[in-house]
């Protein structure tokens, strides 16, 4: 049986996900009809959760970093994220910790292709022509997709997503990767030792990488000045791994012609920050692919189900790599 206590800032529409999807599912049930799954801490106050008795929970895993060192019976933390950086990064690794994952590629694709397909088309162009004083009609420049080569920076189940997408609008993928292993569908894996090549390979890069210490400031100055002068750089992974000041300097010099960005090193993004004023920049506030309470409760419950079973767990993360 899983005792389960929830600790979210969205506990409650996870908890009401939880009991929807269990209340007619015989796989939750002994035989007599007793729950095998049983709601004993729904909060998201880090403070009401019972830290020594607890055994598995289903955390955001910034409210449980607060705890985790007290969290002594500790054996299942299903995470409410897909990045863990604060677990990760704690002294406690004597137990399971899994992330959420499976489910942020299709809204990975939404966003990714919503940004390189504006600034493909020029659609900002034409609503100003539109909206002008009087309203101009010109063809505005155009770079199409087709033809043109992804790179996708951090090629896990998020990145490879965007795979069959990029390809239904003819472009290439490239990606960059710290193992370089290939992968279906992607022309050449480049690692972090050849990212100058990676970036010159690109037309446009996606970062997706995963926030560990190696690839802190992994995109600087030699990756932003070797992008070509029509590239989009859209970040969507992890805030840490840009050089801010280096993005800055590169778009102020003409190296590259757009940014998009979703992450920050420290959010919410400060109303001072240059990245807000500038021409080049477009942020979104963290937004790219932002989990369901639905979904987090599916992912949980495919887990619990191996964990009831004695399964090795999915999406298990290694404290040893950070990822």
């Amino acid at each position: 049986m899983i005792k389960l206590t929830i600790l979210s800032d969205e506990a409650h529409e996870i908890a009401k996900a939880l009991r929807d999807k269990l209340a007619n599912n015989q796989t939750f049930r002994r035989g007599d009809g007793q729950p095998l799954i049983e709601l004993e801490c729904v909060t998201h106050r880090p403070d009401a959760v019972d830290a020594e008795n607890v055994t598995v929970l289903l955390a955001d895993p910034d409210l449980t970093a607060s705890i985790i060192d007290k969290c002594s019976t500790l054996v299942w933390c299903q995470s409410t994220w897909a990045g863990n950086a604060p677990l990760l990064n704690a002294t406690k690794t004597d137990y399971n910790l899994t992330g959420l994952k499976g489910i942020f590629g299709k809204l990975m694709r939404e966003y990714v292709f919503a940004y390189l397909l504006q600034h493909a088309r020029n659609t900002k162009a034409f609503e100003q022509d539109q909206r002008a004083g009087v309203p101009k009609w010109e063809a505005s420049q155009r770079i199409p997709l087709h033809g043109q080569t992804l790179g996708v920076a951090g090629l896990g189940s998020i990145g490879q997503a965007l795979i069959p997408v990029a390809h239904a609008l003819g472009m290439k993928v490239v990606g960059l990767t710290r193992s370089g292993d290939n992968i279906k569908g992607v022309e050449k894996v480049y690692t972090p030792d050849t990212i100058t090549a990676f970036a010159n390979a690109c037309d446009h890069v996606v970062n997706l990488m995963p926030d560990t210490p190696s690839t802190h400031n992994l995109l600087s100055n030699d990756f932003f000045s070797a992008l070509k002068s029509h590239s989009v750089f859209i970040n969507a992974g992890r805030g840490s791994a840009v050089d801010d000041e280096a993005l800055l300097n590169a778009l102020n010099s003409g190296a590259f012609a757009h940014a998009v960005l979703d992450v920050f090193r420290e959010e919410p993004l400060d109303t001072t920050h240059l990245f807000w004023h500038h021409p080049n920049i477009t942020i979104t506030a963290h937004t790219a692919a932002e989990s369901q309470p639905s979904d987090v409760a599916d992912v949980f419950l495919d887990n619990a189900k191996r964990y009831l079973e004695g399964q090795p767990l999915k999406y298990q993360f290694d404290f040893s790599r950070g990822y």
